[in-house]
């Protein structure tokens, strides 16, 4: 880690602070204000993406390192830190994160039932996200971890669809037992450390045995790995989409499963690099299974949010596999495709959830040639499909490529089958196209409103951005590498 320089205003924990005090304002509005409740929410939620936009174009790629530093002793006799900064790997999280909610907000616009708690939930589950983004102290990272899953019950719980009630207990159970395996991980870093501190690059310097770091690292990648899909570890996941309501989903597999890719690589790579190198075989054996075994169960879906679903186990198979090669160009393409996949199934899920609440099904076979009675909605959905299975000049592409030249390279033959996974994916994505919007026409579906301008705000703001990231590669991957070439070469030494 480089000399840190403090910054000058604390904009990380201004980033924080919207959704925050977004979430005071919105809890003291009084009941039935529906609409002044959604404005609110729109304010606030612009106002993060403001700021994160703002840091991340103001990083400075040239210098790297830890930026925007915020760094105050809060408990002298345990080491916590109130350290809050960014580099080229969080920086893009940040950003994800803010795009998602403020389109999420805009998605959920017609909501009608129980909308003050609705907003005050999701608020309440976002701040858990830019704390744990942004956290540089273990003890932080571990409390805005456990804030970010709990309201994700009530959230599908009462808003949700199909079972929810179910998808919302399976989830939450997986994610609490994925946080009963990083908390004992946490505190036996620090016990073996012996500094008495949470800070994260504290704890770097001092170092661990290979016995602690394979302990440690197991415990890490288990824990965060839940969260982000790991195979086997992913069946909450398809379950806990398709039960919970649009913009829910959006934050579920837009921002909360890369929170498990990023605790994997933030705290399980950085502090127990002997550990990785150690488990980094069969890393990339579950993440090859789960690109294979997504792909192959998508493909027999018939509901559309469940085939969106058993895509993301797909997806983040990627991201868990670019991981575990331990190259640039691996973990370069990991964290663009956290960036591209959070982007393309916001998009996928808020497309469906306009469907959805026009014909009030999900169901592949019920709908079809939805392209002429629906063409700006459907085309929503067809471009996020497409940048789910790599089309050249969408961000994914990019993010794939990287990760599929560096798997092929480390391990042929797991590189080579998930690059098959890829082609299978392609195909149920086809299929669903194919089916749901170039199929014979359901005359039930006639009369349908395409997506007016307003609502369709942020649908167009996501495909702004997977063009946008696709066409410009470098923006993204000059801010990720100016982090991970540094991290790569300390995994080395």
């Amino acid at each position: 880690m480089t000399s840190m320089e403090m910054a000058s205003f604390p904009v990380l924990t201004a980033i924080l602070m919207s959704t925050i005090v977004g979430l005071l304002v919105i809890v003291f509005i009084p009941d039935g204000r529906d609409k002044l409740i959604k404005q609110v929410s729109l304010a606030f939620s612009a106002i993060g993406l403001l700021l994160s936009l703002w840091v991340y174009l103001n990083y400075d790629v040239q210098k790297g390192g830890l930026q925007f530093v915020e760094r105050y002793l809060w408990v002298k006799g345990l080491g916590i830190y109130w350290f809050n900064a960014v580099d080229g790997i969080n920086a893009p999280m940040l950003l994800l994160t803010a795009v998602v909610l403020f389109t999420g907000v805009l998605t959920m616009w017609e909501l009608e039932v129980r909308v003050k708690e609705f907003f005050a939930f999701m608020f309440l589950l976002v701040a858990g996200v830019y704390g744990v983004f942004m956290s540089m102290d273990l003890f932080w990272i571990f409390v805005w971890y456990d804030v970010s899953l709990f309201p994700m019950y009530p959230l599908i719980a009462i808003w949700g669809g199909t079972r929810k009630e179910y998808g919302g207990m399976k989830l939450t159970l997986y994610l609490l037992a994925g946080s009963a395996l990083i908390l004992p991980g946490i505190i036996y870093l620090w016990v073996q450390g012996g500094s008495g501190t949470f800070d994260l690059f504290e704890l770097q310097r001092i170092g661990f045995t290979p016995h602690v770091q394979r302990v440690a690292f197991v415990m890490l990648y288990l824990g965060f790995g839940i969260l982000a899909g790991v195979w086997p570890f992913h069946t909450w996941s398809p379950v806990g989409h398709v039960a919970a309501p649009t913009a829910v989903s959006m934050i579920h597999a837009g921002v909360l499963m890369k929170l498990g890719a990023y605790g994997i690589l933030r705290l399980g790579m950085t502090l127990c690099p002997e550990g990785l190198s150690y488990w980094s075989e069969l890393m990339a054996l579950l993440a090859t299974v789960g690109i294979v075994y997504g792909a192959f169960v998508g493909l027999a879906q018939t509901d559309l949010k469940y085939v969106i679903g058993y895509s993301s186990v797909s997806h983040m198979g990627i991201v868990g596999l670019g991981l575990s090669t331990m190259t640039v160009n691996g973990i370069n393409g990991a964290v663009f495709q956290m960036f591209a996949h959070g982007v393309m199934t916001a998009l996928l899920f808020s497309s469906v959830g306009y469907i959805y609440d026009r014909t009030h099904t999900k169901m592949i076979p019920d709908l079809g040639g939805l392209s002429r009675t629906m063409p700006v909605a459907s085309a929503f959905f067809i471009i996020a499909a497409f940048a789910g299975i790599g089309v050249p000049f969408m961000a994914s592409f990019w993010a794939e490529l990287l990760v599929f030249i560096s798997a092929v390279k480390t391990y042929p033959v797991r590189g080579i089958l998930a690059v098959s996974g890829l082609v299978i994916s392609a195909l149920f994505m086809l299929r669903v196209v194919q089916k749901t919007f170039y199929g014979e026409k359901n005359e039930k579906w006639e009369h349908i409103p395409d997506v007016p301008f307003f609502l369709a705000t942020p649908r167009i703001i996501l495909v702004g951005t997977i063009l946008f990231f696709g066409m410009f590669p470098r923006i993204m991957l000059d801010v990720i590498q100016s982090a991970v070439i540094p991290f790569v070469a300390s995994l080395s030494v």
